[in-house]
């Protein structure tokens, strides 16, 4: 039998029992109060962090790192959706290393998952990936990833993109605190991107600003067309954050453009590009009069000439230069680096006025050009007037008198000597007449130039061979390239390009032609047979013979792999 006392032992502990489950409970609450309170105080200096940012992308990297501490995730991703709603144009990410996102490839464009929220903007809660119906799966070297939650950022009732969240540390869920807390982030970082918005905008427009004022003074200051297109051209490039600026000019009397100027990546693989005004990127800005995007250069189609001259690159516009009731001069294209953001309203707007700019510059340049001419062309009527109303009449009443002296000259020698001298005057009044005859003419007017004569003998070739070769002119080809000379190299290129059409059996040749203030060089080049040792060789003979003619030389290189290089190079007279 028990002790009597046993039941009041048992009330004794019955109550005790209850006190350490109330006294437990109210610790759990007052751990969970604790909880509580320190999560809203991470949430609030997450807000506080994320709201000091001015510098949209380190807003956008504040505002993921934030996203990961509060919610304890192991990975975390903010995409920002594209101009065209449907797919992201850019992911920042935390928990994955740069090796791995090496190995994992392009950033996600909005498939699957992160599609879902594309396309339904609300917060989404999920235990397992993959048994959502919208699962796209992981591209090779992804880390695994089950557990997920994701909201969209909303700025001035405009979705700027997502907060993607995976893997809970701890293996535990995301719960419905886990999602309060992340859409209240959500809420403070797009006002935190918005005011990052328009700190960028505010000082893009001082930039641009600056740069517009930089021009005006250049131009005013009579700087010269190229300084102030390169400055043009360098400032575009710098401000919108391109790796690359061309400046393409219409060759005159062609169908074609040749790149005047470039600056930036690989910028001496296009400065003097030739390219064809028709299916160009280049030839729909000038043609439309309207500003030309791409998303891609190393694969559009518009890209014509060698589009392995853009590796590295990606996103471009296309911006005539000039306006619609002025008429468009040239092209400004910008290219950025491939993965950067497409060019946007944004940015193309102030292009237009850089445009303008440098469609002044150009004006500006041949009026002050047209205006050295004129000066030229009166100083030279002034001297051919003064040649001919006073140097011609005194030698020529110089001539009078002698011969009338000759008469009174009775020693033989001496009036022989008076002779010749009255008909060397005489002759050098044809040579100061034939002097004011050249002063008076301009030689050469009307006539095309070198570089509209080598682009119509590649275009005509063109059809012969079955494909357009690439061509690239530098230095002073216009101006330091004598007719007699320019005669001779576009005979050679002929006959070069002849070679290509019968013998070669080539499908790409490349021309390059420059010049410089000592010589003139022409370099075509493709990829066919080469030159056969038993081959005719009286084309070849012929070029060679033009070279020697001109003290120059023709080089020719076949190297055992195919393809055939030919140099043809002769020195211009020197100023």
């Amino acid at each position: 039998m028990g002790s009597p006392e046993e039941p009041w032992e048992a009330r004794v502990r019955l109550p005790q029992l209850r006190l350490d489950e109330l006294l437990e409970e109210l610790q759990a609450r007052l751990d969970a109060a604790r909880g509580t309170r320190d999560r809203v105080h991470s949430l609030l200096e997450a807000v506080l962090s994320v709201g000091r940012e001015l510098e949209l992308e380190q807003a956008l990297r504040s505002i993921v790192e934030a996203a990961a501490v509060l919610v304890d995730a192991e990975y975390a991703a903010l995409g920002v959706i594209g101009p065209d709603g449907k797919r992201l144009s850019a992911f920042h990410t935390v928990g994955v290393t740069e090796q791995q996102i090496g190995r994992i490839g392009h950033f996600p464009e909005g498939h699957g998952i992160l599609g879902e929220l594309i396309r339904r903007p609300e917060p989404l809660r999920l235990g397992k990936i993959s048994e959502h119906p919208a699962s796209y799966g992981f591209p090779p070297n992804h880390p695994p990833m089950n557990t997920f939650l994701g909201v969209p950022i909303r700025v001035r009732d405009q979705v700027f993109g997502n907060l993607y969240l995976t893997e809970k540390r701890g293996g535990a869920q995301f719960d419905e605190e886990d999602e309060s807390v992340l859409s209240t982030l959500a809420v403070a970082a797009g006002v935190a991107i918005d005011n990052a918005r328009l700190y960028e905008e505010s000082r893009l427009r001082e930039r641009w600003l600056r740069a517009n004022a930089e021009i005006t003074h250049t131009l005013m200051s009579g700087g010269e067309r190229g300084a102030v297109l390169g400055l043009i051209a360098d400032r575009a490039r710098e401000i919108t954050g391109a790796a690359l600026a061309l400046v393409a000019m219409p060759v005159q009397d062609t169908d074609s453009f040749a790149v005047e100027l470039a600056v930036g990546t690989a910028a001496d693989r296009h400065r003097g590009l030739v390219i064809p005004r028709e299916g160009s990127l280049i030839g729909e800005a000038f043609v439309s009069g309207m500003p030309v995007t791409s998303t891609d250069v190393l694969h559009d189609e518009r890209v014509s000439s060698a589009p392995s001259r853009f590796a590295g690159l990606g996103p471009a516009v296309a911006v005539p230069i000039g306006t619609d009731s002025g008429g468009f001069r040239g092209v400004v294209l910008l290219v950025r680096e491939t993965g950067r953001t497409v060019f946007s309203g944004k940015d193309i707007e102030p292009l237009k006025g850089f445009a303008a700019q440098a469609a002044i510059a150009m004006e500006l340049a041949e009026r002050r050009a047209d205006a050295e001419e004129v000066a030229v062309l009166k100083d030279r009527d002034r001297i051919a007037r003064d040649l001919h109303d006073l140097a011609i009449q005194r030698l020529f009443a110089t001539g009078m008198t002698l011969q009338s002296a000759g008469r009174f000259i009775e020693h033989p020698e001496a009036s022989e000597r008076v002779v010749r001298a009255v008909d060397d005057l005489d002759e050098t009044i044809k040579i100061i007449r034939s002097t004011i005859f050249g002063l008076r003419s301009r030689e050469g007017a009307g006539e095309a130039g070198l570089r509209a004569r080598v682009v119509r003998v590649v275009g005509d070739a063109a059809v012969v061979i079955g494909f357009a070769p690439s061509v690239r002119m530098e230095g002073l080809v216009e101006t330091r390239v004598p007719r007699e000379i320019a005669d001779h190299l576009v005979a050679v290129l002929s006959e070069a390009l002849t070679n290509i059409a019968r013998h070669a059996c080539a499908d790409r040749a490349d021309i390059v032609l420059s010049a410089d203030s000592q010589q003139v060089r022409l370099t075509v080049t493709d990829n066919g047979v080469g030159i056969p040792a038993d081959g005719r060789r009286s084309g070849l003979r012929n070029m060679a013979e033009r070279a020697r003619q001109l003290d120059g030389e023709l080089e020719l290189d076949s190297p055992p792999d195919g393809g055939t290089t030919l140099v043809w190079w002769v020195p211009v007279p020197a100023e």
